[in-house]
C-alpha cells in the first residue's frame, strides 16, 4: 500500500496575485505527482483553503483537480483545519464532500460523556482512518480531553490518525513560545499520525505511537518559510497492511520555482550604499523564473528606507527574469526614530509619555516643542472620533476631516487637500 499525506495548502492565502497562483499550482502539481506515483489514497490534514468560504475561482481550480483523482479512483480523506473550519457549519468542505470528491473522516458521537470516533475504512486497502478537527486558537483541546482513546487503541488493523494541532514534541525551536499540546493527548497504537497546522517538516517516532509527522505547508505561506524551505512538499508512505506496519516514509518536494534569498546588512551604511550592494548582489545573475527574497536588516547610518529606490531595483530584477521579488525590512532601524520605552500605566499616562518621547525627533520648521505637543494631542483626538449609531461612514470621515483642519489651523499649518474617494 502506498499513500500520500500533505497539509496546509492554504489555497487563496497570498495577497500578491502571482504568489496566490502558486499556492493553487502547488495543489495541482501535488495531485499530478500522486497520480504519477500511483498512490492508493491521499490524506490532507486541514487548511486546504485559507478560509471556510474560498473565492470561486480558487475553488473551481481545486475541484477540477479533485475530479481528476475521482476519475482515477484515488480517494481523498480530509479533516478541517483552523482556517477552513467554520463554527457556523457553513463551509465548502461539506459541499465538496456532498459532491463525492473527498471524505471528511472526523465522525463520531458522544457516549456516556466520552467522544467516540468512528473509523472510515478505505475500500481498496482496508486502512482505517479517523482524526480530529483543528480550530482557531487551539480550541480543539476540549475534544481531545473528552476523547474515548480506549476504543481507538483497541481497534485492530492498519490505523491512521489525522490531526491539525501543535504537538509539543514536534515544535521547532523558533515556535517554542507557541501554545501546544503534549503527544499524550493523541490516542496510542496507530500506525501513522498525519499532522497539520505547524508549517515545519518533521517526523518523530515515539514509543507507543509510531511515526508522527508534519509535512509542512504544501507551498510556503510567508517570507520566512520561503527562505527556510524554498518550496513545500508532502510525504509518500509505504505500508504493509497485512503486517500492520509502516515500512517507508519519504518527503517529496513540490518545487515550482527556485528561490534566491538575499540578506543585506545595512548597519552603518547609507541608503546609497545599500542600493549599490543589492545591485552588486544581482549583477550578472540569471534570475529567470526565480522568487527573489530580499531581506534587509541592521541600522542605517542616516536617512530611511524610503530613500532606497526599491522600484528601480525590483525593475532591474524583473528585467533579469525574476518571477516575483519580495522584500522584508522588519529588522531595519533608522536614526530618524529612536526606540521608545515606557512603563505600563493608565492609557492617558502612556499616551503622554509617548508624545514626550517623540517630541523633537521630527522637527516642523517654525514650530515650538509646545505647539508640536498641542498639535499631536489634537490629531490623536481627531483619529479617536467614533462612528455614532446610525451615522454614515462618509459623515464620520467629514467630522474627522473638520477636526484635523481645525487643529492645523490653530497651529497655522496649511491642511493638504483631502480628496473624496472615487
Amino acid at each position: 500500500m502506498r499513500y500520500a499525506h500533505f497539509s496546509d495548502v492554504h489555497i487563496g492565502s497570498w495577497r500578491d496575485q502571482k504568489m496566490a497562483y502558486l499556492s493553487t499550482l502547488a495543489f495541482s502539481k501535488a495531485v499530478d505527482e500522486c497520480i504519477r506515483q500511483d498512490v492508493d489514497f491521499i490524506l490532507i490534514s486541514g487548511d486546504i483553503f485559507n478560509t471556510s468560504m474560498p473565492p470561486i475561482d480558487k475553488l473551481k481550480q481545486a475541484v477540477v483537480k479533485l475530479k481528476h483523482l475521482k476519475d482515477r479512483h484515488i480517494p481523498v480523506y480530509i479533516i478541517a483545519g483552523s482556517h477552513d473550519f467554520s463554527p457556523s457549519g457553513k463551509t465548502m468542505l461539506d459541499v465538496i464532500e456532498e459532491a463525492g470528491l473527498w471524505v471528511n473522516v472526523v465522525r463520531g458521537e458522544v457516549i456516556e460523556g466520552k467522544l467516540r470516533l468512528r473509523f472510515t475504512i478505505d475500500q481498496k486497502t482496508g486502512a482505517k482512518i479517523t482524526g480530529m478537527i483543528g480550530k482557531k486558537g487551539m480550541l480543539e483541546r476540549k475534544y481531545y480531553e473528552e476523547l474515548d482513546r480506549e476504543s481507538l487503541e483497541q481497534e485492530t488493523g492498519y490505523k491512521i490518525f489525522m490531526f491539525h494541532t501543535s504537538i509539543t514534541e514536534l515544535k521547532p525551536k523558533e515556535l517554542e513560545l507557541m501554545e501546544s499540546y503534549p503527544i499524550s493527548l493523541l490516542p496510542k497504537q496507530f500506525n501513522y499520525y498525519a499532522g497539520g497546522h505547524i508549517h515545519t517538516i518533521k517526523r518523530v517516532d515515539i514509543d507507543g505511537y509510531g511515526p508522527v509527522t508534519y509535512p509542512g505547508a504544501l507551498f510556503p505561506a510567508n517570507f520566512r518559510e520561503l527562505e527556510q524551505y524554498g518550496c513545500g512538499g508532502m510525504y509518500l508512505i509505504e505500508a504493509d497492511t497485512a503486517a500492520g506496519t509502516t515500512t517507508a516514509i519519504t518527503w517529496q518536494p513540490i518545487e515550482l520555482y527556485k528561490t534566491l534569498p538575499l540578506c543585506i546588512d545595512c548597519t552603518s551604511k547609507t541608503p546609497d550604499d545599500v542600493e549599490k550592494e543589492i545591485e552588486q548582489a544581482i549583477k550578472g545573475k540569471d534570475l529567470h523564473g526565480m522568487i527573489v527574497l530580499l531581506r534587509i536588516k541592521g541600522r542605517l547610518s542616516l536617512g530611511s528606507m524610503a530613500d532606497i529606490s526599491f522600484n528601480a531595483l525590483f525593475g532591474l530584477m524583473h528585467q533579469q527574469g525574476a518571477y516575483v521579488v519580495m522584500r522584508n525590512t522588519a529588522a531595519v532601524s533608522t536614526p530618524e526614530f529612536e526606540e521608545i520605552k515606557v512603563q505600563a500605566g493608565h492609557v492617558d499616562e502612556i499616551e503622554d509619555k509617548l508624545i514626550q518621547e517623540h517630541l523633537g525627533q521630527v522637527r516642523i520648521e517654525g514650530m515650538s516643542v509646545e505647539a508640536e505637543k498641542r498639535m499631536t494631542i489634537g490629531l490623536l483626538k481627531a483619529l479617536d472620533i467614533e462612528k455614532d449609531e446610525g451615522e454614515r461612514v462618509m459623515d464620520v470621515e467629514r467630522r474627522v476631516k473638520e477636526h484635523v483642519e481645525l487643529v492645523l489651523k490653530e497651529e497655522q499649518i496649511p491642511c493638504p487637500p483631502i480628496h473624496p474617494k472615487a
